[in-house]
């Protein structure tokens, strides 16, 4: 049985696009060949086996590779990303709020859920919720923040705000922001701890704005592997218990690769949640070290029919002055798609869901296959 696995190394840019500073960047962005020359290097043998690196400006060229320019103008985000990557280019950015949330959308929130809100304002995740966590101790009001994406983030404490509320939070949020306010994600942020010592958990979940048809749709029974059916709002994904950290991601998918799934999708983000967006390249660094050993695995269980590609969806380059994404071209290396090749620099994400439609069998009309 032919399949096709997508693996996204979230936030793992390969130089900043043409018109990154059309999306408010100051300086250009670079993402792994950055963390490379900060860490002096790193040692992932198979990642450049494959030419992921290689697709970055790191090392020698061997795999068959490219770099993929993104095309998509909602923005430089996961969702933005791995839509493109399933054939949905969008021609308008979703809305960002880089002054806060307007007041006649907050004040019909608060409405809904009989609360006030506290901060409303572009902020860190984690430093917000140091910030005003003890205040939402004392009055139940949640956090609301943003970034520089399009996002409406809800921040509380699980012992204040159940996740199930949370999550009827959430859905009220996303009716709501429709229209002008058609934020692209709504996300569920718990926490936990002390003052001085809050800890968001593993419980957080991604409420998008609904996707138009895509590849997923097209194939159905999509195996996704961490934030991938949340993007899609579950749409034409098998229902799985969501993981949340690359530990986990990795456990399932060894599940996935040992299941009939014909298209096998999966996130890994902690490069970009946990270094990208903390501006630690070292951390950065040491979690490509880790994957590799379990790329060095995957490899091994690999079939002579399957069709395995390593991407990713935006840069997140933590030796910048900024903590948000960048727009960045991204690699994309492919194995079992044909001869070692440099394939160059390709217009559109799309290339992937091509390629994978082309593997299947499958006749898509949105992007190029990079497949022989």
């Amino acid at each position: 049985m032919r399949r096709a696995i997508i693996i996204v190394l979230d936030g793992c840019g390969a130089g900043s696009a043409p018109d990154y500073q059309s999306f408010d960047e100051q300086q250009p962005a670079s993402t792994l060949l950055n963390v490379w020359n900060h860490a002096g290097g790193f040692r992932a043998p198979h990642l450049e086996e494959v030419g992921f690196l290689a697709a970055a400006g790191i090392g020698g060229a061997s795999g068959r590779f490219a770099r993929l320019e993104p095309k998509s103008l909602g923005g430089k985000d996961s969702v933005t990303g791995h839509w493109e990557m399933m054939g949905v280019t969008l021609d308008q950015p979703f809305p960002t709020y880089p002054d806060g949330f307007p007041d006649e959308l907050l004040s019909a929130f608060s409405d809904r859920i009989g609360r006030g809100w506290l901060e409303n304002r572009p902020a860190s995740g984690t430093a917000v919720i140091a910030r005003r966590g003890a205040e939402h101790l004392k009055t139940g009001k949640p956090i609301i923040y943003t970034s520089a994406d399009s996002v409406f983030q809800i921040a509380v404490h699980e012992d204040i705000v159940p996740k199930e509320q949370l999550y009827e939070w959430c859905l009220i949020a996303r009716e709501l922001c429709q229209g002008r306010n058609n934020v692209q994600r709504v996300i569920a942020r718990p926490f936990i701890g002390e003052p001085g010592a809050f800890v968001r958990t593993e419980r957080r979940k991604d409420f998008p704005f609904d996707p138009p048809q895509n590849l997923a749709d097209e194939i159905g029974d999509v195996y996704g592997i961490g934030v991938v059916p949340e993007l899609f709002g579950g749409r034409g994904f098998r229902d799985i218990e969501r993981t949340q950290s690359n530990s986990e991601h990795i456990v399932e998918l060894r599940k996935a690769l040992a299941s009939d799934a014909r298209l096998i999708f999966a996130n890994f983000e902690d490069f970009d949640m946990l270094y990208g967006h903390r501006n630690n390249p070292s951390g950065f660094a040491k979690c490509l070290e880790e994957f590799d050993v379990w790329l060095g695995e995957i490899l091994a269980s690999l079939k002579s029919e399957d069709l395995l590609m390593l991407t990713s969806d935006h840069g997140n380059d933590p030796t910048t002055n900024s903590t948000d994404h960048s727009r960045e071209y991204v690699p994309l290396a492919i194995v079992g798609g044909g001869s070692d090749a440099d394939l160059g620099d390709k217009p559109g994400f799309s290339c992937v869901g091509a390629s994978a439609a082309a593997h299947l069998g499958l006749d898509w009309p949105h992007g190029i296959s990079l497949i022989d």
